[in-house]
């Protein structure tokens, strides 16, 4: 695990606070345990807000099984104490980048967010989070829609907290762990996307090999075909001098040959 400062981070809290106020506008008379989804303002079309009320007490013995991505267990402590707390959901979705740009890394998943506020007054804006920490087993972000992560690419956890540090850790299949509220997503290395591009460069070095390999046995078969005329037309020469030659079959071509002639014997006398 590590940690290390995002920028930006003023514009990110400017936006929590103005999330927290539309989340809370859905918390009309709620009942309790009851996640309501909640409207943004439209030059923030896309991202998704989510608002449940909850008792303190209750909250800490029995946890929070599912809201959106997040499974919260029981042990969860909230500081300092109030009576009736509520959890406010975030789903950046294409804002991800542009509230949390991260140099080095790209985004395989959305940025979700998940903040503990004082429900005692649901009309108050601009709250203060509260304090929240598991005390046991951690809370676990479950990310079921990835984008393809490159091929040879280490996906990694990331967290971003409230004070504007960024903490990488390792992922468990699709999910996320934590002890604390915050921003997670998942992201890859930049520079890991230059792998396909490895393979374009391997694919064309093999191509211009085959197209060598095909050139060289042209070569080679059309300096045996050269010579081979060659041979046939010193054949053709020696026949327009007067020698008779035979037609034969050489491969799959018809050469004229000369006939093998003997000298007849002589008988000496005396």
């Amino acid at each position: 695990m590590s940690g290390v400062n995002v920028t930006g981070q003023s514009t990110a809290r400017s936006l929590d606070a103005l999330l927290q106020d539309y989340a809370f506008r859905v918390l009309v008379r709620p009942q309790t345990g009851i996640p309501y989804d909640g409207t943004v303002p439209t030059n923030l079309t896309g991202i998704k807000i989510a608002a449940i009320r909850l008792r303190n007490g209750s909250f800490r013995r029995r946890g929070v099984a599912a809201f959106k991505e997040f499974s919260i267990p029981s042990g969860v402590i909230v500081k300092p104490y109030v009576q009736r707390l509520a959890l406010v959901y975030h789903n950046l979705a294409n804002f991800s980048q542009f509230y949390y740009p991260l140099s080095g890394y790209d985004y395989v998943a959305p940025v979700l967010g998940l903040l503990a506020y004082d429900a005692t007054n649901l009309t108050a804006t601009n709250l203060k989070e509260l304090d929240m920490r598991a005390s046991g087993d951690p809370i676990r972000i479950e990310f079921s829609k990835l984008r393809r992560i490159p091929q040879g690419s280490s996906a990694r956890c990331v967290r971003f907290d409230l004070e504007g540090l960024v903490i990488f850790s390792n992922m468990v299949g699709n999910t996320c762990e934590t002890l604390q509220q915050g921003h997670f997503s998942i992201v890859v290395k930049s520079g890991d996307k230059s792998s396909p591009n490895s393979w374009i460069v391997i694919g064309s070095v093999g191509g211009a090999l085959l197209l060598l390999g095909l050139l060289t046995l042209f070569l080679v078969w059309w300096i045996r075909r050269h010579r081979l005329e060659m041979r046939i037309r010193e054949m053709e020469r020696a026949g327009e001098t007067g020698d008779v030659l035979r037609i034969t079959l050489v491969g799959d071509t018809k050469a004229p040959t000369a006939p093998t002639t003997r000298t007849q014997p002589i008988l000496q006398t005396e």
